[in-house]
């Protein structure tokens, strides 16, 4: 489905979030820029927007990697890096999937993954796996959809179930790709939920920053060690 529409994807994004998804990626490296990583690995990287804005925004020496498993989605991002590779040279793109990542344990300071964990097909074990590849007191940071506050729900859902599909349907050509959409942002947990999946994952210092009337949120945890 990804490699159906991915020569339209950031063009998608861009116009059915209204250009706010810039800022929801700018907070998220605000905040990965926060706990001072010198490597960061970006799951379900898709074209690199994440890769890229930290590679603008964090310090020039952090080391940054997308990986996913969509190949016409990294051939994308590896197109949108050849064309600005003086900015962009500190990022490498990996084939791969985000349940059995292809890296050794303890390899990497922050793990981030925006708007891909509701699509993981086990969210537990992605979560096991994050925990795995991060170093001992690594922080993982996840920019994901939630459940808006209240009173902007009947709207919100409307837009989502009724104009996404049709919007995009025009853009990318594929219409079914973002009725799906609708489908996972709609069954994806509620921000106290997630949080004790993170906690049971082995996670700790567990946090959620609302943005937006709530439609989406940043969830920040720390690595615990293993219980001996």
């Amino acid at each position: 489905m990804f490699g159906r529409i991915a020569h339209r994807y950031d063009l998608a994004n861009k116009v059915l979030s209204c250009g706010i998804d810039i800022y929801w990626r700018s907070r998220l490296v605000a905040a990965v820029g926060r706990s001072r990583p010198r490597n960061v690995l970006d799951l379900a990287t898709g074209s690199g927007d994440v890769a890229f804005a930290m590679a603008r925004g964090l310090h020039p020496s952090i080391r940054v990697f997308g990986l996913d498993f969509c190949e016409p989605m990294l051939e994308r991002a590896e197109r949108r890096k050849a064309r600005r590779l003086w900015l962009y040279s500190g990022v490498d793109f990996l084939l791969g999937d985000a349940l059995e990542i292809p890296v050794g344990e303890a390899t990497f300071d922050a793990v981030t993954i925006a708007f891909g964990l509701r699509n993981m097909a086990d969210r537990a074990r992605c979560l096991s796996e994050i925990r795995r590849v991060l170093k001992p007191e690594g922080r993982l940071f996840i920019l994901e959809f939630s459940q808006p506050r209240r009173w902007v729900r009947p709207a919100y859902y409307l837009y989502l179930r009724r104009l996404v599909p049709t919007l995009a349907g025009i853009l990318t050509g594929d219409r079914r790709a973002y009725e799906y959409l609708g489908y996972t942002i709609g069954g994806f947990p509620r921000r106290e939920a997630l949080s004790e999946e993170l906690r049971m994952a082995g996670f700790g210092d567990v946090s959620s920053s609302p943005m937006t009337m709530g439609i989406v949120a940043i969830h920040e945890a720390l690595r615990q060690p293993a219980v001996s």
